[in-house]
């Protein structure tokens, strides 16, 4: 499911905070389920913002750790192409 937009995340907790809406009303008035108005008035209040969290795991280089050991094989051999390397 995609994540909602960032204008009605923030018309969400406008009309509770600022409207004085209960959670309930918004949760009908917008058709969003009332543990969305919950973790949005939460977010908006520890967090400061409204942004939705990123989905899926974290990409990571296998090379992240490897940069010392690739400059030293390029100081070693600044002409070897991978054939060679390897």
């Amino acid at each position: 499911m995609k994540s909602y937009s960032l204008d009605l995340r923030s018309k969400i907790v406008t009309a509770h905070l600022a409207e004085k809406m209960s959670i309930r009303k918004v949760a009908t008035r917008f058709g969003v389920s009332k543990s969305l108005v919950q973790k949005l008035v939460k977010q908006q209040q520890t967090q400061g913002n409204l942004f939705p969290k990123h989905r899926g795991k974290p990409r990571f280089s296998p090379l992240t750790d490897a940069e010392t050991a690739v400059r030293a094989l390029v100081a070693d051999h600044p002409d070897a192409t991978q054939e060679r390397i390897v």
